[in-house]
């Protein structure tokens, strides 16, 4: 049969992913009109898309081949963005997931440099290597999108280059246009290293000082 991605609830201090249902339409739709200037290169709908957004990504997810994410502030209850597991590859066994990507990610702008971007990555990479126990973890972005590039790095993710006209380009204006796609990684054995990195940048977000921050930056546009 094959692995089947199937995230389940993951539970942070500052975000909680929840696996996406229709339920959480209103919640999306209001998250991404908050304000769309960071979202140049990536898939974000309108309020008045969100409907059909979460129609694809069900229909993607019933093929295995995603688990789709809404990322909820722990705080306040409210939907803050999406998230997912992407592409997984079993190479050495059908039943043995080897590699996932962690893409379709976007958070609102009142989310963004809280924090919730650098805990939503601990949690999804510790599952994936800790309890899938992947060889891999991989993220990719429009070679254009400065900010996403950053933030990929920023939670410990490897340049390792970038593969041209490697998929559709969802820039305003580019329908019909291939884009060039920036690929980053973590490998398991660079996991406990980056684990730690982002821990502690969790745990000093945590801390009830003035003038704790997640770096200004986040990973819109990972897909």
């Amino acid at each position: 049969m094959g692995f089947k991605l199937e995230g389940p609830v993951l539970e942070g201090t500052l975000v909680r992913l929840e696996p996406l249902e229709h339920r959480h339409a209103a919640g999306l739709a209001v998250a991404a009109e908050e304000d769309r200037g960071t979202y140049a290169f990536t898939w974000v709908p309108r309020a008045d898309e969100v409907d059909a957004y979460v129609d694809a990504q069900l229909t993607r997810a019933a093929t295995g081949r995603l688990a789709p994410y809404v990322q909820v502030s722990v705080a306040t209850g409210r939907v803050v963005g999406a998230t997912s597991y992407w592409e997984p590859r079993c190479w050495r066994s059908e039943d043995r997931l080897d590699a996932v990507e962690v893409g379709f990610t976007w958070l609102a702008r009142s989310a963004q440099g809280t924090g919730v971007n650098a805990e939503a990555k601990l949690l999804l990479f510790r599952h994936a290597f800790e309890a899938w126990g992947v060889s891999r973890v991989d993220l990719k972005t429009d070679a254009r999108n400065d900010r996403s590039r950053a933030a990929i790095q920023s939670v410990g993710a490897r340049f390792e280059g970038v593969l041209r006209n490697w998929s559709r380009s969802w820039a305003p204006g580019e329908d019909d246009r291939l884009r060039d796609s920036a690929i980053f990684s973590i490998t398991a054995a660079e996991w406990p290293r980056c684990r730690a990195r982002l821990e502690e940048r969790v745990a000093r977000i945590l801390e009830p000082r003035a003038g704790t921050s997640d770096g200004g930056v986040t990973a819109n546009g990972s897909q």
